[in-house]
């Protein structure tokens, strides 16, 4: 029929099943096997015997070098860097990000000179023009008459002394009296 009681064990059959089919194979089979096994496993320990020595000598080299393993790992590091910079995924991004920063820096210098506009335009505005000449007119009183202009830094400067000046008045009228 449909169903042979010798098929192939599916995957996650117990291992009953599996050492079944051993038994499907003929003793020469299973012989040849067991050999085949062996030279493979001896195949492996020499290979491995193999590598160990390679390792050792090359262990003696660097040390004759004197190549220790921060050495070792910097030019690893450089090597990878390089590697990595060289590919086209790297120049790609590298370049749009370029080109992102060039569009980013106009854009700032853009909003730099839309804000100093805009700072101009306060400066030339009546509001503006009437607080500097209260300030101005503060200075006239407090500090004395003084060639008018400069800039409004040193206006509120000399306001600022101004009126320090008249609190430590105050306080020694304060003290003698």
């Amino acid at each position: 029929g449909l169903l042979r009681s010798d098929s192939i064990p599916e995957v996650g059959e117990d291992a009953a099943a599996t050492v079944g089919m051993a038994e499907t194979l003929s003793e020469e089979e299973q012989d040849e096997l067991r050999k085949e096994l062996a030279k493979v496993e001896e195949e492996i320990q020499t290979l491995s015997q193999v590598l160990a020595a390679k390792e050792k000598h090359l262990a003696e080299i660097k040390r004759k070098l004197g190549i220790n393993s921060l050495q070792e790992l910097k030019q690893n590091i450089t090597k990878s860097w390089q590697d990595v910079t060289s590919t086209t995924a790297y120049k790609k991004t590298s370049e749009t990000l370029s080109q992102a920063s060039q569009k980013a820096s106009a854009a700032f210098s853009s909003v730099g000179s839309v804000l100093t506009k805009k700072f101009e335009d306060v400066r030339n505005s009546p509001t503006f023009k009437s607080f500097e000449e209260k300030v101005e007119n503060l200075k006239s009183k407090v500090g004395g008459r003084q060639p008018a202009g400069g800039d409004f830094g040193e206006v509120l400067n000399s306001a600022a002394n101004a009126s320090a000046t008249e609190t430590i008045a105050e306080q020694t009228q304060e003290e003698t009296h």
